[in-house]
């Protein structure tokens, strides 16, 4: 996973080739010394494509749960630490949303409005908080029952200050492990869409829309280049993310598994 996010920030001092170099004589190369993923339909080197699109995929898997997060922590917060009627209108609001996956409400937004990669990112996360909002009702829940929590209410701390200062620092580790799952899911979501057509649009590459190839037979059988590098590329950073995420937990939870 390491290796592949730094080939994607460094891959112009490794590649001989430029990310948009059109040769049409060598159209369709399979891998070679020369070009070691093969080219694609206008002779673009595929290496040069491939990990230039990690970039993109990485920065909207990233920044989509960035929004997801704060938002989910900061709603789950005030849930939690408030209750009554608020709460129980963020939580039905919760279980509603969470009938419904994010890929069916991005695809119909971005379908509709036909937005582009910052619209996207902004719907996955608007889309992905109920998971956050979760977990972190619930820890938020636990930890303001602690006695530490009620003495600084009784010294006349302040609501802000008693939820920055004295409960989300102790629920923090575990909404990173969330962070870092969620991470692998969005990528996932975004490779789906972009290959359905409505994410990152061409001729930014992501490995979602580097896939879109594969939806023709005869380059699923001739050639498995265009498709296999990037598929290969998904799959690899996903499973590291997740590997680090279930790491993380096992540190932070040893007794059991983060929800999620």
């Amino acid at each position: 996973m390491i290796t592949m996010l730094a080939l994607s920030i460094i891959v112009p001092i490794v590649s001989p080739h430029e990310i948009d170099a059109v040769d049409l004589s060598k159209c369709y190369q399979p891998p070679s010394g020369r070009n070691w993923f093969g080219t694609d339909e206008l002779g673009r080197d595929l290496f040069t494509r491939v990990f230039y699109a990690g970039r993109i995929s990485i920065l909207v898997g990233v920044s989509g749960t960035l929004v997801s997060v704060l938002l989910g922590l900061l709603l789950g917060s005030i849930s939690a630490y408030l209750e009554g009627p608020l709460d129980a209108f963020l939580l039905k609001l919760h279980e509603i949303q969470y009938c419904f996956p994010p890929i069916i409400l991005v695809l119909t937004v971005m379908a509709i409005i036909r937005g582009g990669t910052m619209d996207l990112i902004l719907l996955m996360g608007l889309f992905s908080w109920p998971t956050t909002y979760r977990l972190t009702r619930n820890q938020v829940l636990a930890v303001k029952r602690e006695a530490f929590v009620e003495a600084a209410r009784l010294m006349g701390n302040s609501t802000l200050k008693i939820l920055f200062k004295h409960i989300l620092p102790n629920i923090m580790p575990s909404i990173t492990v969330n962070a870092t799952l969620l991470v692998a899911d969005l990528i996932l979501l975004e490779a789906a869409l972009s290959f359905l057509g409505v994410g990152v649009s061409p001729p930014t590459p992501s490995w979602g829309n580097m896939l879109n190839v594969a939806r023709s037979i005869y380059v699923l059988s001739r050639m498995w280049w265009l498709w296999f590098f990037p598929g290969l590329m998904i799959v690899a950073f996903v499973m590291g993310v997740t590997f680090l995420g279930e790491a993380l937990d096992t540190i932070v939870n040893p007794h059991g598994k983060v929800e999620s």
